[in-house]
């Protein structure tokens, strides 16, 4: 028994035939594609994910229409050029407002707050109105405006 020495092939590789250039096949991974893919997908993700979190509450009108002498419940909240408020044409303070629509909560979540407003009043007030509404229990808030006056017909 011999052990000897044998020859896997020529070259300076270790027996690799590497065709007639001698060059080595490229076996890396471009990960170019790959990078400009994955910023594409962060950007559109990074647009998306504010337009996904922002929930508006809406009221759709049902299929079926409401009986003749089904009312809904509503209370009336008015705020003067001033900030004073009134409900049902009573002035009251942020606390009693707070009290009143608690108590409005307590015989029907489905009560309506209607809001009517000047012009004039700063829109910080009006938010504030909405969020004594909102933690008092009511969500359902409804802005009165005036119609534009029509043009008279001549």
């Amino acid at each position: 028994m011999s052990f000897g020495r044998t020859s896997l092939g020529s070259g300076a590789s270790g027996g690799r035939s590497t065709g007639g250039g001698g060059q080595r096949p490229m076996s890396d991974i471009n990960v170019t594609p790959l990078v400009d893919v994955m910023l594409v997908l962060l950007v559109i993700f990074i647009i998306t994910a504010p337009l996904m979190a922002s929930s508006i509450r809406l009221d759709l009108p049902r299929t079926e229409g409401g009986k003749t002498g089904d009312v809904p419940k509503s209370v009336s909240v008015a705020v003067d050029a001033k900030g004073q408020v009134f409900v049902n044409d009573q002035p009251v303070t942020d606390d009693q407002l707070s009290e009143r629509l608690a108590g409005a909560a307590a015989a029907s979540r489905e009560t309506e707050v209607q809001l009517r407003a000047d012009q004039t009043v700063p829109y910080g007030r009006i938010v504030v109105l909405m969020g004594i509404a909102n933690k008092a229990g009511l969500g359902r808030i409804g802005f009165v405006t005036e119609a534009p006056p029509t043009p008279s017909a001549r």
